[in-house]
């Protein structure tokens, strides 16, 4: 993706809903073959492919990021760029498994920019639009999985499930419920905590900053191993 088409939060000539490539029944199986196939927005046409969550798919802990990065979208699986590696250790640190834990991105497909040398893909945060568009199938995989708890990580993957007014600053590191008009998983008791993306650890660069960033990122991992 070039990243020309239209970011805006408005509607459009088309309308941007994942909705229509959602499989009327089955498991996650199902669900990760039809997203294979999803033309829900227009961040498909140039990368790889979808990027769908990876993990125990009856997990009681859900970890929800922002969107696959190149790496991700080159392997397509989830978390297993440098951020992933990251938030591998936060987890280790925090006392978590990794393997008792299901790992998504709010939007499935990566969005980049292309550097001037062509050689380079560089991040480009979705839109409202984009992530709006992708929130069926997040909300499918909270119904399949039917976590306890959920953490957010980073700003897009909070106002995806929190609403436009989340900020991860005055918002992180407490157990709250899903709000009723989001939840659209079946799931009336699930809660959702908020904390900073690994991928923020990872540009602060080196000394306190960073190691200041990544102690309360796995701060909040521990609240929300102690909230399980």
């Amino acid at each position: 993706m070039n990243g020309t088409h239209d970011d805006g939060a408005g509607p459009g000539p088309e309308a941007y809903d994942a909705t229509p490539f959602l499989p009327a029944r089955g498991g996650m199986p199902a669900h990760r073959r039809a997203a294979a196939d999803c033309r829900g927005c227009p961040l498909f046409e140039n990368t790889t492919g979808t990027v769908f969550g990876r993990g125990d798919a009856h997990a009681r802990l859900m970890l929800v990021g922002e969107q696959p990065g190149d790496q991700e979208d080159r392997e397509g699986e989830a978390f297993v760029g440098p951020a992933g590696r990251l938030l591998s250790r936060a987890l280790r640190d925090a006392g978590i498994d990794e393997d008792e834990v299901y790992l998504t991105n709010a939007v499935k497909h990566f969005k980049f920019t292309q550097d001037e040398t062509r050689k380079r893909r560089i991040h480009k945060a979705p839109s409202l639009r984009e992530t709006l568009a992708c929130r069926p199938w997040l909300l499918a995989e909270l119904r399949l999985v039917s976590p306890e708890l959920v953490v957010t990580l980073g700003a897009t993957a909070g106002r995806a499930l929190l609403g436009p007014s989340f900020r991860v600053g005055t918002d992180r590191g407490v157990p709250r419920p899903l709000p009723d008009e989001g939840n659209g998983a079946g799931n009336g008791e699930l809660r959702v905590l908020a904390t900073v993306h690994p991928s923020a650890v990872l540009r602060a660069g080196g000394g306190g900053d960073r190691e200041e960033l990544y102690a309360g990122l796995v701060a909040d991992l521990r609240t929300a191993a102690d909230a399980l």
